[in-house]
C-alpha cells in the first residue's frame, strides 16, 4: 500500500506517518513539498504519486487569524481538500480528512451527532465545513471530526499549556463554561487505521474520546493525575476578547464511530496515558 500524508510535520501528521509507515510505503508531504493554497499543485502532486490512500492532516488552524486571512484559510481548508479529493477520485484512492467541532454554533444541550445541522460562527469554521463537503468528491472517503486535539511530539495544545503552568507552580486560567470532548492524537490515529483496515462504511464520523467536560473539569483532572495542588483561575467565555467566536458547547458524540466497530476510550483514560508519556 502507498500512502500520501499531507501535513506530515504537524501534531497529528507525525503520528499518522509513524503508524502507517510500519506497514505501508508512506510519502510524507509538508508545506515545503507542496503549496496547499495552490489547488492545481496539490492535485498534480497526488496524481503523480498515484497512492492507494491519501490522509490529509494539513489545515489552517489559526482560528482568530482566519478572520483577517479568510482567502488563505479557505484555500487551505477547502480548496486543497477539494484538490486532494478529486485526485483520489481519479486515482481510485481512499481519502481521509480531518474536520472540527467549530462547524457547530455551540447552542446545543447534548453532544452533536453527525447529522446535526452545522452552523459555523467563524471564518475558520466555515472554511472547515467547506472542506467536509469537498472531501466527498472522493467516492471513497472518511471525514473524521476531532476536537481539542492533544498529544503527539509537539506539546502545544491547551492541555499542555495548563499542565505546564501547574508544574511551574503558576496559576492556570481555564474556561468554566466551555464544554468539549478532547481528542487524544494516539486514539485518533488508532481509530483511523481501524476504519481503513476494516473497510468501514465511508462517510462522516466524530472521532473524539468518550465523555464531555468543561476546561475547568479537565484542569481539575490534570491536577489530580499529576498529584498537584493547582491554583485554577475560572474564566468565562464572555470575559475573554477573541476575534473569532468559538462554540461554547462543543461536545461531539462518537456513537456512530462505535457502531462502526471503533470504541474510543474515555477522555480521562486518554489524559492519564498522555500525562504518563510527558513524565517519561
Amino acid at each position: 500500500m502507498k500512502v500520501v500524508v499531507a501535513g506530515s510535520a504537524g501534531q497529528l501528521g507525525t503520528a499518522i506517518v509513524r503508524t502507517f509507515a510500519a506497514h505501508a510505503e508512506v510519502v510524507a508531504l509538508t508545506r515545503r513539498d507542496v503549496d496547499l493554497a495552490d489547488g492545481a499543485a496539490v492535485e498534480a502532486r497526488v496524481a503523480v504519486e498515484r497512492p492507494d490512500l491519501v490522509i490529509n492532516c494539513a489545515a489552517f488552524n489559526d482560528v482568530d487569524g482566519a478572520e483577517e486571512r479568510a482567502v488563505e484559510a479557505i484555500r487551505v481548508n477547502a480548496g486543497a481538500v477539494r484538490a486532494m479529493a478529486r485526485a483520489c477520485r481519479d486515482a481510485g484512492a481512499l481519502f481521509v480528512h480531518y474536520g472540527t467541532d467549530f462547524v457547530f454554533d455551540g447552542g446545543a444541550a447534548r453532544p452533536y451527532a453527525e447529522d446535526d445541522e452545522p452552523a459555523p460562527q467563524s471564518v475558520y469554521g466555515c472554511s472547515k465545513l467547506l472542506g467536509d463537503y469537498f472531501a466527498a468528491d472522493a467516492p471513497r472517503h472518511y471525514v473524521l471530526r476531532v476536537e481539542s486535539l492533544f498529544g503527539g511530539v509537539k506539546r502545544r495544545s491547551s492541555i499542555d499549556r495548563i499542565a505546564d503552568a501547574m508544574l511551574k507552580g503558576e496559576r492556570a486560567r481555564v474556561f468554566v463554561d466551555r464544554t468539549v470532548t478532547p481528542s487524544y492524537v494516539e486514539d485518533v490515529v488508532a481509530a483511523t487505521r481501524t476504519l481503513v483496515d476494516a473497510g468501514a462504511p465511508h462517510g462522516l464520523y466524530h472521532c473524539v474520546n468518550s465523555g464531555e467536560t468543561t476546561w475547568h473539569g479537565l484542569a481539575v483532572e490534570i491536577a489530580r493525575v499529576l498529584g498537584l495542588d493547582a491554583e485554577l483561575v475560572p474564566v468565562r467565555v464572555a470575559d475573554v476578547p477573541m476575534r473569532a467566536r468559538r462554540p461554547q458547547y462543543a461536545a461531539l458524540s462518537n456513537d456512530k464511530l462505535r457502531r462502526a466497530g471503533v470504541e474510543m476510550p474515555a477522555w480521562q483514560d486518554a489524559l492519564r496515558r498522555y500525562l504518563a508519556t510527558r513524565a517519561a
